[in-house]
């Protein structure tokens, strides 16, 4: 082993915490013009870096996969860290946005346009279906919870019979105007190739979140831990349809078990660095909202939240729909950064993964969610597969056996995780502001 090596690996590991920290804290600058400044900048130095090659292609490949493991594991914590609500299947939803934005693209990319129509009519007539009969169970109380899930589910079902068909129609005049690879028609340009990628990525989000919605409505009754065995369940079941997408599922260009290959390799550090950056404001904001103050008070006592008015179910449910979408949206970026998906990336071994860096980085820490999923990355497939790969063919897969003792050791020594509940820059919450500047009158006051 080369000590030129672990002391590059240390260092990479060390930067990329360090752009985290100037990132958020540049974030939470108060003046508008100052935190889209401070974006920009953090955005444009990678993008040098990329440019001038300074990044190589492996250190590129985990920034862009890090990138994707936040979106996935800001999720995960806001359903296990700030709902409690334990969860074993986000990378179900992973997987189910990680395939969705595929198909997507691939098809236009195939000059059919049918992907983008269907899914699209989709969501928008299942939120429209889901919305009408939420109304209309507003007027009965305590509806039963199958009941409610036998009506949202025929919704859905009426929904996605209707996409079928509307979506196909309004493919049959689209689709001519893409074109082909040697003749390319109007819709096949660069900027809407862009527009339909970030259609791709969204409507994945959404579609995750519209299936966790079905899945969550009854499930979420059991306790946290049946929850989590049946998120399990959830996520073998998934995982399963993705290896047989070509035979039980009408995908063919899925190639089930062998993997999907040909997805256009659209995603930029641009899109990666969007995507996560959104959904670090949505989260935080969501946070220090009143809705987010009441996820937060199912977590600590539901009997006392429920005292205050607070409906849990739905507070429980609204959690895991948004905490899936951010899923979704990680699957999208994902697909079109690899270009190429198997379902063996998303069984439920593999979901373990997140459940891991939410505990390394804290429970209910977004700064530790953050920091652990760019640190696992560059230290367990980084630094670690690295120099055990200097040994021997063999002894990369060790990395599996230290990083479960490093696990260990953490649960022994800090089992609040590495940040515990600290929060940096953008994602300190300013409730106790005022409090403090009061206090600190009074105390002028009485010294004078």
């Amino acid at each position: 082993m080369e000590f030129g090596d672990l002391f590059l690996s240390i260092f990479k590991i060390i930067a990329i915490i360090a752009y985290i920290y100037g990132l958020l804290w540049a974030m939470g600058f108060k003046q508008l013009w100052a935190k889209i400044l401070g974006i920009v900048v953090a955005f444009g130095i990678v993008q040098l870096a990329l440019n001038f090659k300074i990044l190589n292609s492996f250190d590129s490949g985990l920034l862009f996969q890090a990138c994707t493991i936040t979106m996935v594991t800001l999720g995960l914590n806001l359903i296990y860290g700030f709902n409690g609500q334990f969860s074993l299947g986000q990378y179900a939803f992973y997987g189910i946005g990680a395939y969705t934005a595929a198909d997507i693209t691939y098809r236009w990319m195939n000059s059919d346009a049918s992907g983008l129509t269907v899914v699209m009519v989709g969501v928008a007539l299942s939120g429209l279906f889901i919305f009408i009969t939420s109304k209309f169970l507003g007027r009965f109380r305590r509806t039963p919870v199958l009941s409610s899930f036998t009506l949202y589910l025929i919704g859905v079902v009426i929904a996605g019979v209707l996409a079928y068909f509307i979506g196909n129609a309004l493919a049959s005049f689209i689709s001519p105007n893409i074109g082909k690879a040697a003749h390319p028609g109007p819709l096949r340009s660069e900027w809407v190739i862009q527009i339909v990628y970030f259609l791709a990525v969204v409507l994945a989000g959404a579609l995750a979140a519209i299936v966790a919605f079905l899945f969550g409505l009854p499930v979420l009754s059991l306790g946290s831990d049946y929850f989590g065995i049946a998120t399990l369940g959830f996520t073998i079941v998934a995982n399963t349809l993705m290896i047989n997408s070509d035979t039980i599922l009408p995908f063919p260009e899925m190639k089930g078990g062998r993997g999907m290959i040909g997805i256009p390799k659209l995603t930029t550090w641009f899109w990666a660095f969007f995507f996560m950056v959104v959904i670090i404001i949505i989260m935080r904001n969501l946070l220090q909202s009143s809705t987010g103050r009441a996820i937060l008070s199912v977590r600590e006592d539901e009997t006392a939240s429920k005292a205050m008015g607070i409906n849990i179910a739905n507070n429980k449910l609204l959690a895991f729909v948004i905490g899936s979408f951010f899923a979704g949206i990680g699957g999208g970026v994902y697909a079109h950064y690899m270009a190429f998906l198997s379902p063996s990336t998303f069984d439920f071994l593999a979901g373990y993964n997140p459940l891991i860096i939410v505990v390394f980085g804290g429970l209910g820490s977004m700064t530790g969610t953050i920091t652990a999923s760019f640190g696992w990355l560059f230290f367990l497939e980084g630094m670690l597969r690295v120099l055990l790969g200097k040994m021997g063919t063999d002894a990369p897969s060790w990395r599996y056996v230290l990083y479960p003792i490093a696990l260990l050791l953490l649960m022994l020594l800090r089992p609040q995780g590495l940040l515990g509940s600290v929060e940096w820059g953008f994602l300190k919450s300013p409730v106790f502001a005022p409090f403090k500047k009061k206090q600190d009158t009074s105390a002028n006051s009485a010294a004078n």
